[in-house]
């Protein structure tokens, strides 16, 4: 019997940062960015008050190229993708470990700013909401 395993993960939040576009040795593009959304929860005189969870998103391709484009710090997006894990090692020989989102599709939510079009439609392969 196979197991399914299901690896989906749905946010919505602001840009904490400018996109930091770069590129593979081989040329791919690869866009990332930081995303921070509050989570509310009640405190201990009963008040809701807002805890802010940062995520680490990376976005491939000709979508990393658009988002890198058309977003800035503060821009509100949704983001569809999956969490995967990775280890790392530092410059002082520590290893590492941490979660990142890797963005199958984004969205931008409200109004871009008054002096920046919209964007053009992505093509087939890779989807971008605007």
């Amino acid at each position: 019997m196979s197991t399914v395993n299901i690896n989906r993960v749905v946010l919505t939040g602001n840009l904490t940062a400018d996109p930091q576009l770069n590129e593979t040795p081989s040329g791919t593009k690869v866009c990332n960015i930081r995303l921070a959304c509050n989570t509310r929860r009640k405190d201990a005189n009963g008040d809701w008050v807002d805890k802010p969870n940062y995520f680490n998103i990376t976005v491939w391709g000709g979508q990393g190229e658009t988002v890198a484009k058309h977003t800035s710090k503060g821009r509100p997006v949704a983001i569809d993708g999956r969490i995967e894990w990775r280890e790392y090692e530092t410059e002082d020989g520590a290893k590492r470990q941490t979660y990142d989102v890797i963005a199958d599709s984004v969205q931008f939510l409200g109004a871009p700013p008054s002096d920046e079009p919209a964007p053009a439609p992505a093509a087939a392969d890779e989807p971008v909401a605007a």
